[in-house]
């Protein structure tokens, strides 16, 4: 069994509410709501655990105010769970589900705010406890997946020293976020895999604005002499493996809700990777639990 290390410094407690119909500036009753522990790189944790038990870690920050509620989530889908505590709350997400039109509403609360000395004293103690825990982890695992935005909270430079530290252990790296983060990253160490959205890509690498899609990816994959692949919706998902252009149609489904698809992609996509190696049949599986998880009302889910 392959083992994948799943790192998530923006964690979160979603919460997913149904409607049968949802109309802004009114009283909106929902019909249930389901609570999850969530952040990019759990959901994908919690995909890696349903297509094979035991396959994936996550590690996380977790605030100490509403602590019991992320872990009583984390253990109900089973999920292998290390964290550090942090001061205050875990962030909160509201995905709204409105079921006559069929769309997915986010509501994401900012990120915790450091108020005192002693608060910036135990992140920063936070942050060593979780450097220690994945240099521990690496030797235990084939790759890791970090993914989502950097709080605040946390230095700088801490993606690119993931990387760094996964590099040096010759251990494979998905990186799925963007910005200086990702640009530090690829000045530290080159990520073996990067996974963006189209408008993130075109964000990140804006010296190719003028090209086609096809032909950046492609470009980009080889500058960087890695695996690039770029999700695009419902849209074919393009990817480039060192220079080497390809392109896997999604599956059209009947989507109830499309939070954590990408997610999902990343998780499907890293699991099969691992096991053959073969490009076409890890996009292949990552598109197929992408539309498992739109199916579903869990976010980060294929059953």
């Amino acid at each position: 069994m392959k083992k994948i290390l799943c790192v998530c410094l923006s964690s979160t407690l979603q919460r997913t509410i149904s409607f049968s119909q949802l109309k802004l500036t009114k009283v909106n009753r929902s019909e249930h709501y389901r609570q999850d522990a969530s952040g990019k790189a759990v959901n994908s944790a919690r995909v890696l655990t349903q297509l094979e038990k035991d396959s994936a870690t996550v590690i996380c920050p977790l605030g100490e105010k509403n602590l019991s509620a992320f872990l009583d989530a984390a253990k109900r889908d089973e999920l292998n769970l290390m964290y550090v505590t942090i001061p205050g709350n875990t962030r909160e997400c509201w995905t709204l589900l409105d079921k006559s039109a069929k769309t997915t509403t986010e509501l994401v609360v900012s990120e915790p705010v450091l108020e005192t000395d002693a608060d910036k004293k135990l992140v920063a103690n936070a942050e060593i406890k979780i450097l220690k825990t994945i240099n521990e982890m690496l030797n235990e695992v084939d790759a890791v997946l970090l993914a989502g935005s950097r709080p605040n909270i946390w230095s700088q430079d801490l993606y690119a020293t993931i990387a760094g530290m996964t590099h040096d252990a010759k251990k494979i790296f998905l990186a799925d976020y963007i910005g200086s983060d990702l640009q530090k990253t690829l000045a530290a160490a080159i990520p073996d895999i990067i996974k963006i959205n189209e408008e993130e890509f075109r964000h990140s690498f804006p010296e190719l604005s003028d090209q086609p899609l096809e032909e950046a990816v492609a470009q980009t994959s080889r500058n960087l002499n890695n695996i690039v692949i770029v999700t695009r919706g419902t849209e074919p998902t393009y990817a480039a493996a060192r220079g080497k252009f390809t392109a896997c149609p999604t599956e059209l489904v009947a989507a109830l809700n499309t939070t954590a698809c990408g997610d999902s992609f990343n998780a499907g996509f890293l699991y099969e990777y691992l096991r053959s190696g073969n490009l076409k049949a890890a996009l292949k599986k990552g598109t197929w639990c992408a539309a498992r998880n739109a199916e579903l009302e869990a976010p980060g889910a294929i059953r």
